[in-house]
């Protein structure tokens, strides 16, 4: 059983003539469903392929996080589409951290004070339904459930599915051509797989020491039980924990350790007294047989980085999102980056280059970028479970505030460029390396000046 390719000439908005593609995606997720908007909108015919059931029909999403903090890029991804007010419509706005510490006393840092920007916090299903809901309103996008790719041929954008699910004993394997095909299946991606194979394709995957395990803060008589317009943090210098709101009043927490800490815990007692010391405000917000289910129910899960380039093979084959770029959560630009990628993959293609040309000018316009947030987001594990309680980054915080709000066009402060505007991420770094130089310049003539008027006025008062 196949499907065949064809791709024909039609005509734009303007009147000019423009090729007709068969796209085939490969990942009916966030970035996988906007990718099929894209392309639909541009006039393409769109096959959108997905190894697991309809998400709409499942009761549960499995090894995912059901919520999302949504910031300036994805807004502009899905503005794109006409589906940004429609998700801000039912988001949670989330103005800051709040930091628990250790005697379940909290501070609030907000994120923005001068132009109060938030994020927002959205749930990754009823999300990702909102785009499949979008893209069958297109007649030009199909969509292909329990659909698992097994093997591909980048060279002739040709792959093979395997039909049903892993319970069903008879295997039903179909074979599909396409124009293009475009990978939007994840960190473990199988199209990524296929371009690992190809000569001057560079990869790299990191897992970190630390794992982390879900659990959740119920809602209590159909009300949150902290305040909800807050990511929630309890910095514990190697570890920490987060929680961010959900629609039904509940809180999804993550706990992030090292997973040499996650085998100490090894019994219910040992479990309760961890929780006693280091989350003590949290654990009656979850409750102790709540907590002792969620934690020993399943293990701490990895979390890995991989950067890699290029992210196309000549005009048959692309790659995008976590597929091109996965991270660690803890920037909260997964999926705010998968979904740029398809801002500037679009307003490249707009452009109506040759294809492969199109797709050379989309690695070299992201690959640093892409590479860039991944350490962003490493660093930002570091800030959020020590730094936020020191005072020395306290004091940073409101310099970069007090800066920003006089000199808003000069001073942007690090975490106010990567979540509320779309500079590119390596540009975010190298200002805040511009922002620190001078800092450290400024400093140091501080305490050259202060020590030389320390030293005059002790020579006045010798000789005098």
């Amino acid at each position: 059983m196949s499907q065949s390719t064809a791709s024909y000439v039609y005509a734009d908005g303007n009147g000019a003539a423009a090729t007709r593609r068969k796209v085939a995606i490969v990942g009916a997720g966030l970035v996988g469903s906007l990718a099929a908007l894209n392309f639909a909108r541009m006039g393409h015919e769109v096959q959108l392929y997905e190894y697991r059931e309809d998400i709409r029909q499942a009761q549960l999403v499995q090894g995912r996080s059901i919520n999302l903090a949504l910031s300036q890029r994805g807004r502009k991804a899905l503005a794109a589409v006409g589906l940004e007010q429609q998700v801000l419509a039912t988001a949670i706005p989330m103005r800051g951290r709040m930091l628990h510490n250790v005697k379940g006393r909290t501070s609030i840092v907000l994120y923005d004070p001068c132009n109060n920007q938030c994020l927002y916090s959205v749930g990754r299903k009823q999300l990702n339904e909102l785009l499949l809901n979008a893209c069958d309103a297109f007649p030009n996008i199909q969509c292909h459930f329990e659909h698992k790719l097994i093997s591909a041929n980048i060279r002739e954008a040709r792959m093979q599915f395997k039909l049903g699910t892993e319970r069903q004993a008879e295997e039903q394997l179909i074979s599909v051509a396409a124009d293009l095909i475009v990978g939007c299946d994840g960190a473990f991606s199988a199209l990524r797989q296929q371009l690992v194979r190809q000569p001057g394709f560079n990869y790299s995957q990191e897992y970190i020491g630390t794992g982390y395990l879900e659990l959740c803060i119920p809602a209590k008589d159909n009300e949150f039980q902290m305040p909800p317009n807050y990511l929630h943090i309890w910095p514990r210098d190697s570890f920490m924990m987060i929680a961010l709101p959900n629609q039904d009043k509940s809180f999804t927490v993550t706990l992030s350790m090292p997973f040499e800490l996650f085998g100490q815990l090894q019994t219910q007692q040992q479990l309760l007294d961890f929780f006693r010391t280091h989350y003590v405000d949290a654990l009656p917000l979850i409750g102790e047989q709540q907590l002792i289910k969620d934690f020993f129910k399943s293990r701490p899960q990895h979390l890995m980085s991989v950067k890699c380039k290029p992210y196309h093979y000549m005009d048959k084959a692309l790659i995008l999102g976590d597929a091109a770029h996965a991270m660690v959560p803890y920037y909260g630009q997964g999926m705010n980056a998968g979904m740029e990628d398809l801002t500037l993959l679009s307003s490249i293609l707009n452009q109506e280059l040759p294809l492969d040309v199109a797709l050379e000018q989309f690695t070299e316009s992201r690959w640093q970028d892409a590479h860039a947030i991944c350490d962003l987001a490493m660093y930002n594990y570091v800030e959020m479970r020590d730094l936020t309680k020191r005072w020395s980054f306290r004091c940073r915080k409101w310099l970069d505030t007090t800066l920003f709000r006089f000199f808003p066009n000069h001073w942007v402060p690090l975490y106010n460029s990567v979540s509320f505007t779309s500079m590119p991420y390596s540009q975010c770094i190298a200002n805040r390396q511009w922002q620190d130089q001078l800092l450290g310049k400024v400093l140091s003539g501080t305490i050259v000046l202060s020590s030389l008027l320390a030293a005059g006025a002790i020579y006045v008062r010798r000789f005098r």
